[in-house]
């Protein structure tokens, strides 16, 4: 993969993900990246990440859409308008996600894994530190050892390989400085699922290099994956771009919102007649 040109100006993204209805965390969020993107007379890009073959619907893809144009977001590039870097569907974009694979096997970067999910689950040596679903328990690298030049990643786990012991450092816009010990904080992470489905840490790497995203605006549940993607833009001979990771809302009970939050649905505080001004006041815009 090549690396990108220098990018002077400001490009920023909002990527939901079509699993379920987007509920007022979602909306802050994407609110914050809007307005980021406002102040530096920037470019905003709407990616549909929808990689996920069980569990994305095409009618929360259109949801995802109506809600966030009524919420008052608007941007330049996206599955609804286009742009230069289409297709802005994941599930569109294999032959991205597959080069990306095949440069990482051929650079010795990752490794074919057989364990079973009762395998990593006997061998996980504590419980997962926060509900976030991109977040992985440590590997035991049992199959660590393994080296393919297989022609397809389908059928086992791609791991990348993490160096032990390197302390991963970035500021964060929001959240200030950060570091995470690779090998402590987090292991050989998966990069391509057994069921033929690029993860997620790395189809957003290939994506935001190929869009020629410079700030990555997100929940603080994914600062950890930040670490993660560092060492994949390394390997991949690219430029990270700037990281905000934004504070979390939770409900009334101090839980982070998750889809299962249906009342706190954008869906919802719409058909229950709020105004989009009386949404964005939830979360002091």
């Amino acid at each position: 993969m090549e690396s990108r040109s220098p990018v002077s100006v400001y490009r920023g993204r909002i990527a939901p993900s079509p699993t379920g209805l987007m509920h007022l965390g979602h909306a802050r969020t994407f609110w914050i990246a809007y307005q980021r993107a406002l102040e530096h007379s920037g470019t905003l890009i709407f990616r549909n990440e929808d990689l996920d073959p069980q569990r994305s619907q095409r009618e929360f893809a259109q949801a995802m859409i109506d809600d966030l144009r009524w919420l008052g977001i608007e941007w330049q590039e996206g599955p609804d308008v286009g742009g230069p870097h289409a297709p802005y569907i994941q599930s569109m974009r294999r032959d991205w996600y597959l080069g990306a694979w095949r440069e990482l096997r051929d650079g010795g970067w990752i490794y074919p894994c057989t364990c079973s999910r009762r395998d990593l689950a006997e061998a996980a040596g504590a419980p997962h530190e926060t509900d976030d679903p991109n977040d992985e328990p440590l590997y035991s690298g049992k199959c660590r050892g393994k080296h393919s030049h297989a022609d397809s990643p389908a059928g086992v786990n791609w791991r990348y390989r993490v160096p032990d012991g390197r302390a991963i450092r970035f500021t964060d816009l929001a959240q200030g400085p950060q570091e995470f010990i690779a090998g402590r904080d987090f292991g050989d992470f998966v990069v391509w699922r057994r069921d033929d489905v690029p993860a997620y840490q790395l189809a957003v790497v290939v994506d935001d290099a190929a869009m020629e995203v410079t700030e990555v605006v997100r929940g603080a549940d994914l600062l950890k994956s930040a670490a993660r993607q560092i060492l994949l833009y390394e390997a991949l001979g690219l430029k990270p771009p700037a990281w905000y990771h934004c504070d979390l809302v939770t409900d009334d009970a101090g839980v982070r919102l998750a889809k299962r939050h249906d009342s706190l649905s954008l869906r919802h505080l719409r058909e229950s007649g709020m105004t989009p001004q009386q949404v964005r006041e939830k979360f002091g815009s």
